[in-house]
């Protein structure tokens, strides 16, 4: 019988910095199972510029907390033994681990080098404003802790492309590229050209540079048992590169251990039109994440009832290509504060979660935050979450009918399998008014009392004689219908 699949980015940005995190994870696995989590995503385990890295300033791919180098052997969360042991936790358990992917940039260099470069516009990459001149920038990745362990390759700046600062003129407004080299242009086109992001740009365009990293990964996906991949800013690096790196290694995998190894990508655009045409220049080679269905999320919570909630799926990836859409709510760079701070409002989020946890299409991702709640920030943990996600286990089955036809209140039902006992569901959700849907459940229903899972409504519902059901929920809110034999599957613990 096959089981839906839910991942949980387990992890958020202001997690502290006391090396306990792999612990947490292990301790947790059984948890996570029991409310339905098939996939976690985890934070990148490598090194970073410091212990207090959240893992996106790259250092040294291959210490996941081995080696003594930037000032500390273990990284933020803890130590490589550590971290292999969360994962064998989570296989245990039987959840699948997705690593966080970083491949764009590097950080935190153990020299300088002198090279030289063109300046170029921070807003049009484009555009040369400076011609050729000297840089001093820190380029060269020696490993002095790792003395070669692993992999003996060393980076300098011939397989980076540009970086953003020059010691000799300690000025950040511009971009400096490196003699020789040009701009990837088969990136996202924001700024004239988005290759550079920060950092050391790694250049995806140097064979030395390619091989590497395909090795690193035939190292790293055996060595840790991870079982998918989270692959990073996936707009700055050159499209082909990522098709040609995934198929390479899922070659090689598959051919050695049998094993399939998923991928979805972070293409940071809000326009459906870029993320589809990527996935047509990678040959479908990952999924995406549905940005686009992120911020229809997030203008619906800011507009409250002005907006029209007929069209929050309209142009979304998930409706477009379901099978390479990754639907979520929000995550750790849309969180207070980051770069991309775009949080969906509280009172919105159990209305978000009821539409990418219990429709058809799409491979769901909750947020740690929004299951947990955020102590740093005082944010609340979204209610009924982890009773959303043991209802898309148990009841999220069967065929699929809509009934968006208003503005304010909309409603779909699941039908239900016969493999999967009790299961289908209504749901209706209002952004104002108390409302209701009548809708069908169809004749395999017929006399069966559903009840609102999330107790926003107490009055059962008994499905008629040709298969309808009229279905309620209160202002602002969601109500998940259910069959009430299986309310006792619903507890949760944590």
């Amino acid at each position: 019988m096959s089981v839906n699949k839910t991942m949980m980015q387990y992890f958020e940005w202001y997690l502290p910095n006391d090396g306990l995190w792999w612990k947490r994870c292990a301790a947790k696995a059984e948890n996570l199972n029991e409310i339905g989590i098939t996939d976690v995503w985890l934070p990148p385990a490598y090194k970073g510029t410091c212990q207090e890295d959240v893992g996106y300033g790259v250092y040294d791919l291959y210490d996941l907390g081995e080696f003594d180098q930037k000032g500390t052997v273990r990284t933020k969360y803890g130590t490589k033994e550590e971290y292999l042991e969360a994962i064998r936790a989570f296989h245990d358990h039987g959840i699948r681990v997705f690593a966080d992917i970083v491949l764009n940039h590097r950080m935190g260099a153990d020299e300088p080098e002198e090279v030289m470069a063109v300046s170029d516009s921070r807003d049009n990459r484009m555009q040369q404003v400076e011609g050729e001149h000297p840089v001093r920038v820190w380029s060269k990745f020696t490993f002095p802790g790792r003395n070669g362990k692993y992999s003996d390759f060393i980076w300098d700046h011939r397989h980076f492309s540009g970086t953003d600062y020059d010691e000799y003129k300690r000025d950040e407004g511009l971009i400096y590229r490196f003699a020789g080299k040009q701009w990837e242009q088969d990136t996202d086109p924001e700024n004239g050209n988005f290759d550079y992001l920060m950092g050391m740009n790694v250049d995806m365009n140097n064979p030395e540079v390619c091989e590497e990293i395909r090795k690193w990964l035939l190292w790293y996906i055996p060595e840790t048992g991870i079982d998918g991949l989270r692959l990073d800013a996936v707009k700055h690096i050159s499209f082909s590169f990522y098709r040609d790196l995934l198929s390479q290694v899922r070659s090689q995998i598959r051919e050695e251990t049998g094993k399939e190894i998923p991928a979805v990508g972070e293409y940071w655009n809000g326009d459906p039109g870029r993320l589809m045409y990527y996935l047509d220049q990678v040959n479908h080679e990952m999924a995406l994440f549905d940005v686009t269905l992120h911020y229809h999320f997030f203008n619906a919570s800011q507009a409250g009832r002005d907006y029209d909630l007929r069209t929050i799926f309209d142009g979304t990836l998930v409706r477009e290509q379901p099978d390479y859409a990754v639907t979520f709510v929000d995550n750790h760079d849309t969180q207070y504060g980051q770069s991309l701070q775009s949080f969906v409002a509280d009172w919105f989020k159990p209305l978000a979660y009821a539409m990418v946890l219990l429709r058809q299409g799409g491979r769901p991702c909750v947020f740690y935050s929004d299951y947990y709640g955020n102590p740093v920030q005082n944010r609340p943990l979204v209610p009924n979450l982890g009773k959303m996600i043991k209802i898309r286990r148990g009841y999220a089955y069967g065929d699929q009918e809509d009934y968006f036809d208003d503005p304010h209140v909309v409603g779909w039902v699941r039908r239900g399998t016969e493999d999967h006992p009790y299961s289908g569901l209504a749901v209706v959700l209002s952004s104002a008014d108390d409302g209701e849907k009548r809708m069908y459940m169809g004749t395999a229903h017929i006399g069966e009392t559903l009840r609102d899972a999330l107790g926003n409504c107490p009055d059962p519902v008994v499905i008629d004689n040709e298969g309808w059901g009229t279905f309620r929920t209160r202002g602002g809110n969601v109500s998940i219908w259910v069959h009430e034999e299986g309310f006792e599957y619903l507890v949760v613990t944590e």
